[in-house]
């Protein structure tokens, strides 16, 4: 005959038809236990009598601990007196010496190391230019500049307060200035300026006199 036990949730539902509750076990021991607890006698235990102290609290002798501090003795902090700033000598302004009056803020440059001006031939030149342009002593300043050499554009303009420069012998590059072409008009702000040879030189230049005298004709006065 084979085994009839089955384990088939279809066939068990043909024997038992009525509710089936599961009971844990756990459950059953933690009520056994419950209810012997319940059952037993309360056993009641007396404390022992707690021995008096014969001693007070005022009685009691509290040690007194002195502490003492130390006194750290610190320096007070110096405060360095800022030390006096050395004055640094200022360069003075050029004072340039010159012949004429500048009231029209015309400088005339000339660079002759042997002559005030220039040589005879020299002077002359620039005489006829100064006549041709209609201008009187009055309305330009005459600067050696064999006197100021390494003195700057800025400089000039500054003491100056340019309008137009005549330069003769005296180059841009002398001034601090980019490469100019010569005997030709070049605007630097609003200054008119004509970088030329040395009067003495230009006296003998028969081109370079028609060059410049063309670019005279066109300036602004």
């Amino acid at each position: 005959m084979g085994e009839q036990l089955t384990t088939s949730a279809e066939a068990l539902r043909l024997f038992f038809t009525e509710d089936i509750y599961l009971v844990n076990s756990d459950d059953i021991i933690l009520s056994e236990i419950q209810t012997e607890t319940k059952s037993a006698p309360v056993i009641q235990v007396a404390a022992p009598p707690v021995a008096e102290t014969k001693a007070t609290v005022a009685e009691v002798a509290v040690p007194v601990i002195e502490t003492v501090i130390p006194v750290i003795q610190t320096e007070s902090p110096v405060t360095e007196q800022p030390k006096p700033v050395a004055k640094t000598a200022t360069a003075e302004p050029v004072v340039f010496k010159y012949l004429g009056k500048n009231q029209k803020n015309i400088l005339i440059l000339v660079h002759d190391d042997q002559n005030d001006v220039s040589t005879d031939k020299g002077k002359e030149l620039l005489r006829n230019i100064v006549k041709a342009l209609q201008l009187t002593a009055n309305d330009f300043a005459l600067l050696n500049y064999a006197a100021y050499k390494n003195t700057g554009f800025e400089e000039l303009q500054s003491f100056f307060k340019l309008n137009l420069v005549l330069s003769f012998g005296v180059s841009s590059l002398n001034l601090g200035m980019k490469e100019h072409p010569v005997n030709e008009i070049i605007m630097y702000g609003t200054a008119q300026l004509i970088f030329s040879a040395n009067l003495d030189q230009l006296a003998d230049d028969q081109t370079g006199k028609k060059t410049l005298w063309g670019s005279l004709k066109k300036l602004s006065i």
